[in-house]
Order: structure tokens, then sequence, then C-alpha cells
């Protein structure tokens, strides 16, 4: 069996991915990746604990299915307000998003 540290180790290296994406980045696009990043480590540590506390209990799976659920929705709201401003300003940096002005 793998040891949870692995688990852990890697969960906090995408998370850690994931945030400097979101802190570095100003292309709307790459943001979302990156937060993608960040549930797919909520994720794994969902699913490593829930292994590692009770091997038979699904609690871990039902909440990483909870996270994959928000991020779908996340997504598809998201690229609709990245298209949105794209069509507006031409471009998908989030430093042209300023105002939310129609």
């Amino acid at each position: 069996m793998i040891p949870i540290e692995n688990f852990l180790i890697l969960s906090s290296l995408l998370f850690a991915m994931g945030l400097y994406g979101v802190l570095a980045r100003r292309s709307a696009i790459l943001i979302l990746m990156s937060i993608e990043l960040m549930l797919a480590a909520v994720s794994i540590n969902f699913i490593a604990f829930a292994t590692y506390l009770d091997g038979e209990a699904f609690s871990g799976l039902v909440f990483a299915l909870f996270v994959i659920t928000v991020a779908a929705a996340e997504v598809g709201l998201a690229l609709g307000i990245v298209l949105r401003l794209f069509r507006e300003r031409r471009t998908a940096y989030v430093d042209a998003a300023d105002s939310l002005k129609w």
C-alpha cells in the first residue's frame, strides 16, 4: 500500500502550482486552468484521507465527486464570462476587466 505522505506531497505540489498560476498569470483561461489544478489537489486529499481513515467508507469519494461537479459548473460559468469579456474588449486578460459595466 502506498503511504499517505506520497499523496499529500503530490497534492501539495499540485496546489502550489495552481496557486502560483492564479497569482502570476494575467490570462483568464490560464487562471481557470490553475484553479482546476487546485481543485484536483483537494480531490486527491479527500480520497487519500478517506482511504487512509476508513477504507470501506465512501465519504471521501462523495466529496471528490462533489468537487468535480462544482469544478464543471465553475468552468462553464467562467468560460461564459471570459467569452463575453473577449467579445467586448478583444482580450482575455483579467486586467481589461476592471469594470463590469456593459
